[in-house]
């Protein structure tokens, strides 16, 4: 967007400054964009807290997004008054709010889950694992550091998860095989990088500065590494990455065509079914919101409702 090529540059500095997630800042840029946009170009330092309630207004009335939608692109738009101009964003908006709907998630029965998981293979496969023995997030799976694994403890540390909080899940022991054998690959990968003037991974910028080396040292691998390096315009290195979001989204796509289920499934759906069979199997709901990472138990209370039979565990009369 030609109007503020500065203002870009200002959000990419306050998003690595405070260590926002890709995902996070891809989000909030667009919903930047589609305000100052929204608002025929002007540049939002011209524009003020009625701007903002007028646009979201728009989002929910006609552009009819969901609460949650919403939610983020005022999110958004905080940041950048608040981070970015340094402005009280104290605000008592009157914008119409978009309709908050009750949400259940899509979960898979175990036969289920095993039989998308036979149809995938190779890296995305392993993430696939991962993401449902553990209950993680795409994004938390993806950035696992070789460190991250315990497999003494059998358990796995999630650092800077969503919140920015780290919390502890446990690592799968029919897992364990797989992953060995899976690191010893990465590490050939590392030692080639190393010999050809490279081995450097992305690292919090905090720790950059007061490890220097750390980038290189195995322990800060990614578990999951893309398989070719970039340039990395803010350490000015030639990099590996972690595995692209989109591999494993396309591979899990596929095996679902492919076992025949006919259920919308995403990588999330993973941890929703990780949380509802841990329930199924009597672990009670404290134990799961802690593995799950949740700040509020009612997050995690959606998961009670497949405890229940059929609609609300009501037997229908048709069935006798």
């Amino acid at each position: 967007m030609s109007s503020s090529p500065k203002l870009f540059e200002r959000l990419h500095e306050e998003f690595r400054r405070r260590h926002y997630s890709y995902e996070t800042e891809k989000s909030y840029v667009h919903w930047i964009k589609e305000f100052i946009k929204f608002h025929n170009m002007t540049p939002p330092r011209e524009l003020g807290y009625e701007a903002v309630e007028i646009f979201l207004s728009h989002l929910a009335v006609h552009k009819k997004v969901a609460a949650s939608t919403q939610n983020q692109a005022f999110s958004a738009l905080i940041f950048l008054y608040r981070e970015v101009y340094q402005r009280d964003t104290d605000w008592n908006l009157n914008a119409l709010r978009a309709r908050s709907t009750r949400y259940v998630p899509t979960v898979l029965t175990r036969e289920e889950t095993l039989s998308i998981l036979n149809c995938m293979s190779g890296m995305p496969k392993l993430v696939a694992q991962v993401l449902y023995g553990s209950g993680l997030r795409l994004r938390e799976g993806l950035n696992l550091r070789v460190k991250d694994l315990d497999f003494a403890q059998h358990q796995i540390i999630v650092r800077d998860a969503k919140g920015r909080e780290s919390r502890v899940t446990p690592l799968p022991d029919g897992l364990i095989a797989g992953l060995t054998a899976h690191l010893q690959t990465v590490k050939r990968w590392h030692e080639i990088d190393l010999h050809q003037g490279y081995g450097s991974v992305d690292l919090p910028h905090a720790l950059a500065r007061k490890y220097v080396n750390a980038s290189r040292q195995w322990i800060w691998q990614f578990v999951f590494p893309s398989r070719s390096r970039y340039y990395d315009r803010d350490s000015e290195q030639t990099i590996r990455s972690h595995l692209h979001p989109s591999s494993v989204q396309k591979a899990l796509k596929q095996a679902v065509f492919q076992s025949g289920i006919q259920k919308r499934v995403s990588c999330h759906t993973f941890r929703h079914s990780f949380a509802t069979h841990l329930l199924q199997n009597g672990y009670d709901i404290r134990t799961v919101q802690e593995l799950l990472g949740h700040k509020d138990v009612k997050t995690t209370m959606i998961y009670t409702h497949v405890l229940n039979r059929g609609g609300r565990g009501v037997r229908s009369p048709l069935d006798g």
